[in-house]
């Protein structure tokens, strides 16, 4: 997995282009930014197993310094640009991060590490501005100023890193998914989805990332599409139309997405959806959450056949695929597995017969464990060792995985397993509703009620008048015990830069 070749092959070629700023950090450039730094964490101290945390958001310096880290042999760590200093901190320190990257943006957040941090902060302290900014930060060096005297040139000592990511904690704390190093070269390690990559992808392709590189899916295939030798297109912040001005002004033939972003695309008014020209794009990809069936039929109707879907999760310990074309005779599916086996096993361990929804185990995938949590750990492997993140799904009769839900979302009403995801999809598909999150409260009849929160496209639409029309609208369509007894509104659901809702909130806001 390596930028280098392409850096000597065609070194003036964009590997990141920032939208919508504008700036381009050609191959070359990403190159030789990569290795100076790779040059100063080494002469910092840092070696093989050692770990960095990134605390930006997308600029034109986040893939260099990943590409650093990368070949020192380092775990990077980019943390979620939305967390308060205490929990970044939280990060940071069970980590063991022994460096920090941050920049501008983020300055009140690195300021506040400091009295977080039990064991303080660690010594390599990074701080990405423009060269024109007087921004200081006691104790931090300026990037790139502090590398400038480094060579362009490789390390001596170049050897594989790897991603340390962190779930999205919206269950509870954070848990950091590491697997162990390959301790081999970097030009000894093809990438995780290098494969995929040079399948999917043509000569020429310009791919858009629209999302945070803090999150997996976005720095994992952004970093092999540039090992591919392919331009990626940052979208600084994800906006619906920003989206389609970038697939427009530069060609976009390739990118991936999640559902939340489909939604958002698909309600802007039609005169400004049809005003960006999109013909550029020959396949684009989604994951993250499950796609409510009409709204990946209406991206189909407007973008064609050429919407693909894998299903995967941070700890990688397996994946499944499916293409457009597949997926439009298996509406709802998220595929067949890419390697080994899918198993559908219930609370005792057994395995259930197909069709029968069950939490969802992998066989033959990449092993993990969840760093400082060996109890975690232990908790998703059966006695096969197959392994599991607590989803809940079902195989069909031809062996497509479908999702039903997570293991702690479902609701117990009654007695009666209900899972929520199969509300929300629906919901999104009106008209008059951007997003939507379905939940159990304490019901001292039932044991728990079905609970709905509504994001209305217009505001004033959130009333008990439509909340009311929702409730009967949506009974017309589910099995009514399968609808929100209530729906209320909020101005903007709790919800991560990949889509995953932080029920909790609502859970504990309206229970």
């Amino acid at each position: 997995m390596q930028i280098r070749e392409h850096a000597e092959a065609t070194p003036d070629k964009p590997a990141a282009i920032m939208h919508p700023a504008g700036t381009v950090v050609t191959f070359g450039e990403l190159e030789a930014r990569a290795n100076r730094l790779a040059h100063y964490f080494r002469k910092a101290g840092l070696v093989e197993g050692d770990t960095v945390a990134i605390l930006m958001e997308n600029n034109e310096h986040f893939h260099a310094v990943m590409w650093a880290a990368r070949r020192s042999g380092l775990y990077y760590v980019p943390i979620n640009t939305h967390l308060t200093a205490a929990e970044a901190a939280y990060i940071v320190d069970n980590s063991n991060a022994k460096g920090i990257v941050g920049s501008t943006a983020l300055r009140a957040t690195l300021e506040g590490l400091a009295d977080e941090l039990p064991r303080g902060l660690p010594e390599v302290l990074i701080f990405a501005d423009e060269a024109s900014s007087t921004t200081e930060l006691v104790g931090w060096q300026r990037y790139p100023e502090c590398v400038a005297g480094q060579p362009a040139t490789p390390i001596a000592d170049e050897i594989e890193g790897d991603l340390l990511q962190y779930s999205s904690g919206t269950t509870g704390r954070p848990k950091g998914i590491k697997r162990e190093l390959p301790h081999l070269p970097p030009s000894e390690v093809p990438g995780m989805m290098a494969m995929l990559v040079s399948v999917w992808m043509q000569p020429e392709s310009v791919y858009l990332s629209p999302a945070p590189l803090y999150h997996t899916a976005p720095s994992v295939w952004s970093m092999n599409v540039q090992a591919a030798g392919y331009t990626t297109v940052v979208l600084q912040k994800f906006d619906p139309e920003g989206a389609l001005e970038a697939i427009a002004r530069y060609g976009v033939t390739h990118g991936q997405f999640v559902p939340a972003m489909f939604t958002r695309m698909l309600k802007l008014p039609e005169s400004v959806r049809t005003s960006y020209d999109v013909s550029s794009l020959k396949r684009v990809i989604h994951a993250a959450a499950p796609c409510p069936v009409e709204i990946k039929k209406q991206m189909i109707e407007w973008w064609g056949p050429i919407i693909d879907e894998y299903y995967a999760s941070s700890e990688a310990h397996g994946s499944t695929l499916i293409s457009a074309e597949d997926w439009l005779t298996h509406p709802g599916s998220v595929g067949k597995p890419m390697m080994g086996a899918v198993h559908i096993l219930d609370e005792e361990g057994t395995e259930l017969p197909l069709g029968e929804p069950g939490e969802i185990y992998f066989e033959g995938g990449h092993s993990f464990e969840y760093l400082n949590d060996p109890e975690k750990t232990a908790k998703s492997r059966d006695k096969h060792g197959w392994m599991t993140v607590g989803d809940i799904g079902y195989l069909d009769e031809d062996g497509y995985l479908y999702l039903t839900d997570r293991r702690h979302h479902m609701i117990i009403s009654g007695g009666v397993n209900i899972y929520p995801q199969e509300a929300e999809n629906m919901l999104v598909t009106h008209p008059k509703v951007m997003d939507a999150a379905v939940f159990g409260v304490p019901d001292d009849e039932m044991g728990q009620s079905v609970k709905g929160v509504v994001q209305t496209v217009d505001p004033a639409d959130a009333t008990d008048e439509f909340g009311a029309e929702l409730i009967a609208w949506l009974r017309d369509r589910l099995a009514h015990y399968k609808c929100p007894r209530s729906i209320s509104f909020e101005a903007q659901l709790p919800r991560t830069d990949t889509g995953k809702l932080y029920k909790q909130e609502l859970i504990k806001k309206y229970s």
